[in-house]
Parts: C-alpha cells; sequence; structure tokens
C-alpha cells in the first residue's frame, strides 16, 4: 500500500516518544502532525484534513477521550487509534465507546502499529471507493436505477 502523502495527526503529551512515533511513520512515508495536548491536537485536526487521527489518553488540558468525542463531532469518518498505558477493560471499552477505530496498549510493537495504521487507511480508501459506484444508466430511451431496480 502506497502511505504517501497520507496525513496523520499524532496527539502525544510524552515529547521524546513523540518525536520517536513521528520519526518512525515519517520513514514509513506518512507525513505527520505532532501535538503535545488535546488542546493543540483539536486546533490541529481544524486546520487540516487528516487520514488518521492517533492519540494518547492521559494528556494535559484535554485528554483523549474527550478530544476523540471533539473530533467525530467535527468528522465522524476519520480513523482513530488510541495509543495509550490505561490498559483496564473499562479503558478500552471507553475508548471504543468515543469512535475508537482501534485501541493499542503501551508498551506495543511498532510494526504491528504500523500494519494497522495501513489496513485501516485501506479500509477506508476501499469504503471511498464504492460509495463512487454509478448506480442510474442510461440506455437508447431507457432510464435505469440499479438501486430502485427499475
Amino acid at each position: 500500500m502506497d502511505t504517501t502523502n497520507k496525513k496523520i495527526l499524532l496527539v502525544e503529551d510524552d515529547p521524546n516518544f513523540g518525536a520517536v512515533l513521528k520519526d518512525y511513520l515519517l520513514i514509513n512515508d506518512f507525513e505527520v502532525t505532532l501535538a503535545k495536548n488535546g488542546m493543540e491536537g483539536f486546533e490541529k485536526f481544524k486546520k487540516d484534513n487528516f487520514d488518521l487521527c492517533i492519540l494518547d489518553v492521559m494528556m494535559p488540558y484535554k485528554d483523549g477521550y474527550t478530544l476523540a468525542r471533539e473530533i467525530r463531532e467535527k468528522n465522524k469518518e476519520v480513523p482513530i487509534i488510541f495509543l495509550t498505558a490505561k490498559s483496564m477493560k473499562e479503558d478500552v471499552l471507553k475508548g471504543y465507546k468515543v469512535g475508537a477505530d482501534d485501541y493499542l496498549n503501551k508498551p506495543f510493537d511498532s510494526e504491528v502499529l504500523l500494519m494497522k495504521i495501513k489496513a485501516i487507511i485501506q479500509r477506508k480508501a476501499s469504503e471511498v471507493k464504492t460509495d463512487n459506484t454509478k448506480f442510474e444508466f442510461q440506455i437508447g430511451k431507457f432510464h435505469l436505477n440499479s438501486k430502485l431496480r427499475f
């Protein structure tokens, strides 16, 4: 899968971890915007169109759950992955309830994260292609609508 020009919003309050993960994603041909907290992350989200968001949960000013809710209010389609140390069942369920497409616990395997990102983006791209299917056809005087079946 070609990941070139796929934009990821990474919201992570740990500057060292954020920088390392950003570099890893850049090496794998993603465009990455790094935000250091939930407030900054939402501001950056509003200014650009992202193909995927990776959010930490425990952050200053605005936690990842709140950020995910706000993102979902603006865009119901953008995939969200939580990448967090919060691993209790309640935390994971809360993540999915606020709109996560996936939830990964720290520590994690970077190759697994990369494969999850690629799979989610590829699935999203397939959905868009499917939505562009032409349902109406004109053959001579006949107008056919395959959705309506006439």
